[in-house]
């Protein structure tokens, strides 16, 4: 019975840790689509006015550009958004090792 709570313990510990995998790539992938995103909804905007997805690149590039430099010169904010990710990163580890806790309680 010892082999079957301890193959569940560690089967939800791999779900934790999928999980938590999952939201940090998804986060990070996150920060990384907004400006691509908006690059793209711009590009569809300068061709709805009535000018071709060339052009609409050529001028939506700057701008997107622009925007990310002036969150970049936010104080703070660069840092906030990395330490919220980097702070999922370390639940996510202490939420894994605790299970080990468990497994070395069954054991003993």
């Amino acid at each position: 019975m010892k082999k079957v709570n301890v193959a569940l313990v560690r089967l939800l510990q791999f779900i934790v840790f999928v999980l938590f995998t999952f939201m940090v790539i998804a986060y990070f992938g996150a920060m990384v689509l907004l400006p691509l995103d908006a690059i793209a909804m711009l590009i569809k905007l300068l061709g709805v006015i009535g000018l071709h997805g060339f052009i609409g690149a050529l001028l939506a590039i700057p701008a997107v550009g622009y925007l990310c430099l002036i969150v970049y010169k936010t104080p703070g904010l660069c840092t906030m958004v990395i330490e919220t990710g980097v702070d999922l990163m370390t639940t996510g580890k202490t939420r894994v090792e605790a299970f080990n806790k468990i497994v070395a309680e069954l054991n003993a």
